[in-house]
């Protein structure tokens, strides 16, 4: 029997580790060495698509006996792109413009098993904030510290109590890995998942 081909996950991000450690499988982590630079007048789910499939043709480019999953996720509020806050500060301000409005995380996923064989996909999530209050904005900063999350926020951790309701075909991809995707995408390329 023909052992399975190598799984790796083209992805520095803690988050997309610990989520893909869910499946119960083993992995490495590469960091994918992709330039993340936006393109002008380029949406937002596009260039998610586009990093995510950027990031896993790198790693399989240098590794082409495995299967690589690249990842990325773009937010925005209208047409305001929400980086990763990078401090207090700018967390409190994204969190104060996300007040009583809406956001969406666009989420994308690729797989590459053969150098010629992608599997993509895109999940929307929409995260409807309630109002917020500036000491309850800064409340959640301090005790949080999101600032490596796009948004200003974690929605697996306190940050769910900043929303009025969320909208997704896949809760996970919010974090950043679509794993209902995902499962299907690696028994596609021949791994077996329950």
């Amino acid at each position: 029997m023909t052992p399975a081909p190598r799984l790796i996950l083209a992805s520095t991000s803690p988050y997309r580790r610990a989520l893909l450690e869910r499946l119960g499988m083993a992995f490495e982590v590469l960091a994918p060495q992709v330039p993340e630079d936006r393109i002008a007048g380029e949406p937002p789910a596009e260039r998610a698509l586009r990093l995510a499939l950027a990031k896993a043709r790198a790693v399989a480019a240098r590794h082409p006996d495995a299967v690589v999953i690249g990842s990325d996720q773009v937010a925005c509020a209208g047409t305001t792109i929400l980086g990763k806050p990078g401090s207090a500060e700018r967390c409190r301000e994204q969190l104060a413009l996300l007040s009583g409005h809406s956001a969406q995380f666009f989420t994308a996923c690729a797989v590459i098993a053969t150098p010629h064989c992608a599997q993509t996909h895109l999940d929307t999530t929409t995260v409807v904030f309630r109002t917020l209050r500036a000491a309850e904005i800064s409340r959640y900063v301090e005790h949080e510290l999101p600032f490596d999350c796009a948004g200003g926020f974690k929605a697996e951790g306190l940050g769910v109590a900043l929303f009025e309701r969320i909208t997704s075909e896949d809760p996970t991809a919010l974090i950043g890995l679509p794993l209902i995707w995902l499962a299907q995408a690696l028994r596609n390329a021949g791994r077996e998942l329950p």
